[in-house]
């Protein structure tokens, strides 16, 4: 068994949450295991540096807020946190997007992606790809080139990263 096989045992599902019909996979009993979070970290990072020179991680909130910063001080990069509407403070950029269950909305720091920066994005889960086309779409509209989008499970029925716009990685399939 590799440790990514490790990894996704302690993956906990809770069917029926928030709502019916909803699988929540619970990605919290990883960080009890520095030695799990390692291995995600690693695993993300070879899938990064054969790329192109990344400029900076994307997270998304509220989970891909949890690996960014520590994939981005691993790579040498800058960290820029993607968040609900209304979070940031100061002048920030905005996309709506549909999900599952409505419309929401998601923001940017303007001055946080410069023109050609090369940009990878982290988020948990890839379900429907609305959180991630919308931030594929904010970075571009900052003038920045998505080179890889990563997540920890893709739930594949669902193919969102048909979606995205960009090239999606994800570590486990659901």
């Amino acid at each position: 068994m590799t440790r990514l096989d490790q990894v996704e045992r302690m993956i906990v599902k809770y069917p029926d949450f928030p709502s019916k019909g909803i699988l929540f996979l619970d990605i919290f009993p990883l960080f009890k295991s520095p030695s799990a979070i390692k291995a995600l970290l690693e695993e993300f990072q070879r899938h990064i540096t054969p790329l192109l020179k990344v400029d900076t991680i994307v997270g998304l909130e509220a989970r891909g807020l949890l690996f960014g910063p520590t994939l981005a001080l691993k790579l040498g990069c800058a960290f820029v946190p993607v968040r609900k509407a209304g979070k940031l403070p100061g002048h920030t950029v905005s996309v709506e997007y549909k999900k599952e269950y409505g419309i929401d909305k998601l923001e940017i720091h303007a001055e946080s992606i410069s023109f050609g920066d090369n940009v990878v994005i982290i988020d948990d889960v890839l379900a429907t790809g609305g959180t991630m086309k919308a931030a594929v779409d904010l970075v571009k509209k900052l003038g920045g080139n998505v080179i890889k989008c990563l997540v920890l499970i893709e739930i594949t029925e669902l193919k969102g990263k048909d979606i995205v716009g960009a090239p999606c990685y994800a570590l486990f399939e659901n």
